[in-house]
């Protein structure tokens, strides 16, 4: 007989076989079901603004406690108007998508939501400066580049998004609008 068609060959060569294949498939199925790693999350630094803040304008840790302080007495204060406008919105909307909407109506949530954020606008700009009061005088011009940068990233990804139309489709709509 031939040693690699013998019984026992083949018999002991399966059961090795047999021995791998459930090992392999207990090794995959402990290995998703078993999450390493995904215990209790430790937070060892807060994300904030104010560490935006802290590197450009090198403020000391006196300095961005301050700012700290400072934002959360903004936030405090704006959330009511933030709040306020969000509900005038919804009444806009809610009137705007109705068959036949009252132009009144609309007009008077139009002035309502751009008097709260007037509200807003010029709490903003007491709280820039109040936080220029904290700073030195060369921090300052740091702190007008940081707030100019923040104020226009807005603008400048929403004029990325919505190009103007270019002269030709103004003319286009001109032509048409006089027939």
């Amino acid at each position: 007989m031939d040693f690699l068609t013998s019984k026992r060959f083949i018999t002991t060569t399966l059961a090795i076989l047999v021995v791998l294949n459930v090992t392999l498939l207990g090794f995959l199925w402990w290995q998703n079901s078993h999450k390493s790693g995904l215990g209790p999350v430790k937070i060892t630094r807060q994300y904030s603004r104010h560490i935006y803040f802290t590197g450009p304008l090198s403020l000391t840790e006196e300095q961005s406690l301050r700012f700290r302080e400072i934002r959360k007495k903004h936030f405090r204060k704006v959330t009511p108007d933030i709040q306020a406008i969000a509900g005038l919105k919804k009444e806009l909307i809610r009137e705007s998508v109705t068959e036949k909407p009252d132009m009144e109506k609309i007009t008077a949530l139009a002035e309502s939501i751009g008097t709260k954020q007037a509200v807003i606008e010029k709490e903003l700009a007491l709280h820039f400066h109040e936080l220029a009061l904290v700073c030195t005088p060369e921090q300052r011009d740091s702190l007008r580049k940081v707030l100019e940068h923040i104020a226009t990233r807005k603008i400048k990804v929403r004029k990325d998004r919505f190009p103007a139309p270019t002269g030709e489709v103004r003319e286009i709509n001109i032509i048409q609008e006089e027939r």
